[in-house]
């Protein structure tokens, strides 16, 4: 006698369908097709989780080096300053203070260039 499965693969294909919508073509409605790309879905999500870290990690970087440019000091130049001053400020907290607070980050470059 053979093993059909039933209610158990049936349910199982069912959750994958309804992961797999919204999907271009075939992707959406036949169960190989749309299991292939939910996989494939997983897999870059789970990626991506870890690059979106790096990306930001760059944008920000890329921020105060502008700003920095803008008050004559190189960013390795500042960000060195900066702990010999002893000035513990994650990189996503300076260039948010040299978007929204010029002065206060120009406060900060000169503190970095005393110390230097």
């Amino acid at each position: 006698m053979r093993v059909k499965g039933g209610n158990t693969t049936h349910l199982r294909r069912k959750k994958v369908l309804k992961q797999a919508k919204g999907y271009f073509g075939s992707k959406h409605a036949l169960y190989k097709t749309a299991h292939e790309q939910v996989m494939r879905s997983h897999m870059y999500a789970y990626i991506d989780r870890r690059n979106i870290k790096r990306d930001f990690r760059k944008l920000w970087i890329k921020r105060i080096n502008a700003a920095c440019r803008i008050n004559d000091i190189s960013y390795s130049k500042f960000m060195h300053g900066l702990k010999v001053a002893h000035i513990d400020l994650n990189r996503k907290m300076l260039s948010e203070i040299a978007i929204h607070d010029e002065k206060g980050f120009a406060q900060l470059v000169e503190i970095a260039k005393k110390a230097l």
